[in-house]
């Protein structure tokens, strides 16, 4: 128990040094635009340790881009800052998306999914009908094929996962990612994309945030189109030239990243 609390303890104070400056960013912002008609609505949703307090922070700079470019947008923070069974967050996350649906008389929304939020994304349009629901699932470094860091902890003693239940489902090989995996990635009439960096750091290798390719998928490598570009896990949701990619995906183009964008 103490070795958990202070791998949480560690990656809490990783996330909030981490959207310190951008927060400040966000707040002086100007306020966004009323969302643009015709448009999908955007849910956010968050990855490990993000539950809603945390993730309405960290997350807030990409929603004021989104906002700005006429999106509505939610953020969606894991239950149980995500410790939990992804199956059960998926459940929570088919709710929201219902609501948002409700809210804006959309009948499908776009959903972003950062680090775990990706595997959420999955398991609600797999198992929790969110395929006839969602056009656009976007995901930012999701170890959908395992992380080896959830492995090394394994490894080094600290049994499996230190009890965290999402970390051992997101070991790879584990049960939970064979079935989500099993038969087709990209079910459905949704289009998926997925951005990964060489420079992730967590989700390694970084190839195990792709999918195989159907026809309705696209894998962007960051640094296949922009080789000099640096970006960290935490920092996937905050880069300018991920947002490129991000603003593609939802227009439905070929992505083309911008490799100086802020």
């Amino acid at each position: 128990m103490r070795v958990r609390r202070l791998i949480g303890t560690v990656l809490v104070a990783g996330l909030l040094a981490a959207v310190g400056p951008a927060t400040a960013t966000a707040a002086t912002a100007a306020p966004a635009p009323a969302p643009e008609a015709g448009r999908d609505p955007v849910i956010i949703v968050a990855g490990t340790l993000a539950g809603q307090a945390i993730s309405s922070i960290y997350y807030a700079p990409l929603a004021a881009r989104l906002r700005a470019d006429g999106y509505d947008v939610t953020i969606f923070g894991l239950p149980g800052s995500g410790l939990g069974d992804i199956g059960a967050v998926s459940q929570n996350l088919n709710q929201k998306a219902d609501e948002v649906r409700a809210r804006t008389g959309a009948a499908r929304v776009d959903l972003i999914g950062h680090s775990q939020g990706g595997l959420v994304i999955r398991h609600y349009l797999k198992f929790r009908g969110g395929a006839s629901e969602v056009d656009a699932a976007i995901s930012l470094g999701a170890p959908h094929y395992g992380a080896a860091v959830a492995n090394l902890l394994t490894l080094l003693g600290l049994g499996s996962c230190a009890g965290v239940v999402a970390c051992r489902q997101m070991t790879i090989g584990s049960p939970f990612l064979a079935a989500l995996n099993a038969g087709d990635d990209t079910i459905g009439n949704v289009r998926y994309t997925n951005i990964a960096s060489v420079t992730d750091g967590i989700v390694q290798p970084f190839t195990t945030s792709f999918l195989s390719n159907d026809g309705d998928n696209s894998n962007v490598k960051v640094q296949g189109q922009c080789p000099f570009r640096v970006v960290s896990h935490v920092g996937l949701p905050y880069d300018g030239t991920v947002y490129s990619g991000i603003q593609d995906a939802l227009a439905n183009r070929a992505i083309t990243l911008n490799c100086f964008a802020l």
